[in-house]
């Protein structure tokens, strides 16, 4: 069974990716630039780690 995608929550509609977190960068993948769109969200084409804007639709831990 696989696993659910990564949720980064962020306040900018702008994001970049490079597949890092608990593991070196050098060990990620290309950094790649996402615009967050209408729908609320973008997701990494490499990862699948999806970014989500605060407040956006398809935020669903909004305060």
């Amino acid at each position: 069974m696989s696993q659910p995608p990564e949720i980064i929550r962020t306040d900018k509609t702008r994001v970049c990716c490079d597949g890092s977190g608990d593991i070196p960068a050098t060990l990620g993948h290309p950094r790649v630039y996402l615009e967050i769109d209408e729908k609320g969200y973008a997701e990494c084409g490499y990862c699948d780690r999806r970014f989500v804007l605060i407040g956006g639709p398809a935020d669903t831990v909004a305060a």
